[in-house]
């Protein structure tokens, strides 16, 4: 009988520490809650420039997104997070990159008053270990934190949209990361 209390808690236990996937040394959370719903891990991937590895991109939503367009008409809530790996990031690099993510895929909100809104809520450097969580409601708000702390929320859901369409629109900032996200890889 001891020896099967000692199986199902060694069970237990390894089932437990499985739930998360490691990625790149990161664990990544197979189901996250934003608002009070439960958003699950749709899909992953890294985000590269050049050779070098910036972050891990997780999308987590309500439901299986597997194509683009259903992840850019779905209205339900999602969560895009972005673990780094690299040792620094310099805001002003993110600031860019959201700009000619913007620029690419959502140009009549590229240089709109609620994309500068958006872009001013990063103020500082990012680094290795740094989560950073863009949270997209059904109602259009987005809000955004580092580690933790809130750094900032509007509601627009033309920026809600622009925001997922940098990475899953028609000229995404990495293919190999959007089809990650979208749980192709």
């Amino acid at each position: 009988m001891r020896n099967i209390l000692v199986a199902l808690l060694l069970t237990l236990t390894l089932a437990g520490s499985a739930s998360a996937l490691e990625v790149a040394g990161v664990k990544l959370e197979p189901s996250v809650t934003v608002k009070g719903h439960p958003l699950k891990l749709n899909g992953y991937g890294i985000r590269k420039k050049l050779f070098v590895k910036v972050y891990i991109g997780s999308l987590y939503a309500a439901r299986p997104l597997a194509s683009a367009a259903a992840a850019l008409r779905d209205g339900s809530d999602k969560l895009i997070r972005m673990n780094f790996l690299h040792a620094k990031v310099d805001k002003e690099k993110i600031i860019e990159a959201f700009k000619e993510g913007f620029a690419n895929n959502s140009p009549d909100l590229a240089g709109s008053a609620e994309a500068m809104k958006f872009l001013s809520f990063f103020t500082a450097d990012f680094k290795r270990g740094d989560v950073v969580d863009l949270a997209l409601g059904a109602d259009g708000s987005v809000s955004a934190s580092q580690n933790g702390k809130q750094l900032g929320t509007l509601t627009s859901v033309k920026l809600a949209r622009g925001v997922i369409a940098i990475y899953l629109g028609d000229r995404p900032a990495d293919e190999g990361l959007k089809k990650g996200m979208l749980g192709k890889e």
